[in-house]
């Protein structure tokens, strides 16, 4: 610091020698606002370990249980479905019911009317096995798309989210963990195809006033339906769990499952169909006779006719008239020549090797 700035007697620089030139402010004092100072209060936070006694474990069970069904109903506090897919559940449901208000409209008309609606969908074994079991629309559209749009996030939503891990970090085992899970599925399958046939069955017998001997007739035709029902919800519940277990995207287990449903039927429609060319060609090839293009189309034609007619009869072994009809007009075309395609020169249709 330069001399001209410092009191080298009192050892005060100029500024300080300034300000305390005694200008009657030394007495001055500042008004400072006190607060009352609050002390606040230190919770502990860290996670204590329960010791009282825990839930019994049908308990445990019952959440993971009630966790997937009543979402179909609401979404507050269980899993969420999307709208279009409780939507879509519903229509199947609604669907599968079809022949309980045609069961119902046959009793009020009654009359020749009526008695052709209780034949179309009234208690008959061919009813009772399509009710579960028919190929068109049920299993080929209902039952694999409800299986898919229930099973497609049972599973993978854990894995994707992580939250199979606070499912065992609770007193949860895997067993019960996989049982509720599988539970959850063939309730929902079950509520929709068996319960669904059941009310079929009771609204047959109700509408038309069966009695006692009627219901001893076809009960044991309505307990194969229903033993039918149970093997194709436990099918379709393993096949899908299966699939969601080991991929984290409900969108690959639902289309994984609809890819083996639909892969195994494509399979064995093909093998159904390569014996039926067999069946009707056998005979042109024991004969040295190859068939030509023309008559291939007719072998082709001719399955196909009997895969149409055995599903709309039931009947593998019995034909309809107008098939018959159909394919003498068309035989009638072929040269004489050509192999024996459904029918032989002598006499009528002979489909025996």
């Amino acid at each position: 610091m330069p001399e001209d700035e410092v009191d080298i007697e009192g050892g005060r620089t100029l500024m300080e020698v300034a300000f305390g030139a005694g200008d009657g402010d030394e007495d001055a004092t500042a008004v400072v606002a006190k607060r009352q100072a609050s002390l606040g209060t230190i919770f502990d936070q860290r996670y204590r370990p329960w010791d009282g006694e825990l839930g019994p474990r049908w308990m445990r069970n019952y959440a993971i249980y009630r966790h997937h069904v009543y979402g179909l109903f609401t979404s507050k506090g269980h899993r969420h479905y999307h709208p279009m897919v409780r939507l879509i559940i519903l229509v199947i449901f609604l669907g599968a019911l079809t022949p309980v208000p045609m069961l119902f409209l046959s009793s009020l008309i009654g009359g020749e009317d009526g008695g052709f609606l209780s034949k179309m969908w009234g208690v008959n074994r061919y009813n009772l096995w399509g009710q579960v079991l028919g190929y068109f629309p049920r299993n080929l559209c209902f039952w694999p798309l409800l299986t898919a749009l229930v099973v497609g996030g049972m599973i993978s939503d854990d894995r994707q989210h992580g939250t199979s891990a606070i499912y065992f970090s609770r007193p949860v085992t895997r067993l019960d963990y996989t049982a509720m899970k599988y539970l959850s599925v063939a309730v929902i399958l079950g509520f929709v195809i068996v319960f669904s046939y059941f009310v079929y069955y009771t609204s047959a017998i109700v509408f038309r006033s069966e009695g006692w001997a009627y219901l001893a007739d076809t009960l044991p035709m309505f307990m194969g339906g229903m033993l039918a029902g149970i093997i194709l919800v436990i099918t379709y519940t393993s096949i899908g769990l299966a699939l969601s277990s080991i991929s984290q995207s409900r969108f690959f287990a639902a289309i994984g499952f609809l890819s083996v449903i639909y892969g195994t039927k494509l399979v064995s429609l093909l093998v159904e169909l390569d014996d039926c060319v067999w069946d009707h060609g056998h005979r042109a090839l024991v004969d040295h006779h190859p068939p030509r293009p023309e008559h291939q189309i007719m072998h082709r034609l001719h399955c196909g006719l009997d895969l149409l007619d055995g599903a709309a009869s039931r009947r593998s072994n019995q034909r309809k008239p107008i098939l018959d009809e159909v394919l003498e007009v068309v035989g009638d075309q072929v040269p004489h020549d050509a192999p024996a395609i459904g029918r032989t020169t002598d006499g009528p249709r002979d489909r025996t090797p």
